[in-house]
């Protein structure tokens, strides 16, 4: 049975408002995670320890019903680890390969900066081509594959920065701050109502609102969204005039800006349109582009960040009307 837009949108609504129920206060990080995986894409999650980033990851596992792993990325963790080894059973059968924890549908890669380069590119293949090869041998991964990764963004004794090409599978890098005062009221509440996350045996945080299929139905309603010839501009302005900035030693590349797009079309399903607005694209251009720049250094010494920089093309280029 295929679902209509509208009929997506409100599925959806019920996994975004079961989830805030959970995650007070996040409801635009909420929203870009739904977004991502929407897209088909991966997300990289930063903030400081304490914000919920875990727990966020966890619940919408719960309220789609899909299969979840998590993987806390060490120093010591290798390839193999991620993605699976073969092993000697005997002599009949030889060798059989062993799936490794990247073999799901939901995949939190919780403090991927804490593993070595070779770790976090074995992650690579997987998130770019939805496949792990393995012994001569490449192995699908589930349609719903999607890497949500964590990285705290003050500790970096011990961490390993994501180089650029690993960035740059990450459909966005969500930005998790501390939540207002009144919903972090409402979080004590809970709490003190007997909610406790980390309680051993606490497998399901919330009961399911939407089954896996449910999810691929969503996720294909993408496919239906148009895009109008000015908004492809409008997108395309965008990206462009990162390249051009003088504040910047590395624009936006093509790949961004088809991700811009694709994210704009995710945020329109979310919001039950067949058609993508200049705000959608507006709304996602910071947690899509900003770690796909690289600002030029004198201006990182004066503490400016790559979000001032796409903040300032956005404000510079015209929306279409």
């Amino acid at each position: 049975m295929t679902i209509t837009v509208s009929e997506g949108s409100a599925l959806l609504s019920r996994v975004r408002d079961a989830v805030a129920t959970r995650i007070i206060g996040q409801d635009a990080v909420i929203e870009d995670v739904l977004v991502t995986f929407l897209a088909r894409g991966h997300a990289l999650i930063e903030g400081v320890p304490g914000t919920a980033k875990t727990l966020l990851v966890r619940t919408i596992a719960s309220a789609m019903a899909i299969r979840f792993t998590r993987i806390q990325f060490t120093p010591d963790l290798m390839p193999a680890d991620v993605t699976g080894v073969a092993l000697y059973r005997d002599p009949v059968r030889g060798f059989e390969f062993q799936p490794g924890p990247v073999f799901t549908d939901l995949l939190l890669a919780d403090e991927i900066n804490r593993a070595p380069a070779k770790t976090q590119a074995a992650l690579l293949e997987a998130m770019a081509e939805r496949q792990v090869t393995a012994d001569g041998s490449s192995r699908p991964l589930d349609t719903l594959f999607t890497v949500l990764a964590t990285q705290n963004p003050v500790e970096h004794e011990g961490t390993f920065p994501l180089p650029e090409a690993q960035l740059d599978r990450f459909l966005m890098k969500i930005v998790v701050g501390y939540p207002p005062a009144e919903a972090e009221l409402r979080m004590l509440e809970l709490h003190e109502s007997g909610f406790d996350p980390e309680r051993g045996g606490a497998t399901r945080l919330i009961d399911p609102v939407l089954t896996a299929d449910q999810a691929r139905e969503c996720r294909a309603l993408v496919d239906q969204v148009r895009v109008a010839p000015e908004v492809r501009e409008y997108i395309a302005n965008i990206t462009r005039a990162t390249r051009e900035d003088p504040s910047l030693v590395l624009g936006a590349s093509p790949r961004a800006s088809v991700a811009l797009m694709r994210a704009g079309r995710a945020a329109a399903v979310l919001d039950g349109r067949e058609y993508v607005t200049p705000d959608d694209i507006k709304d996602r251009a910071l947690p899509v582009l900003r770690h796909r720049l690289t600002l030029a250094p004198e201006l990182e010494v004066e503490g400016r960040t790559t979000d001032d920089v796409v903040s300032a093309v956005l404000t510079r280029i015209s929306a279409p009307v």
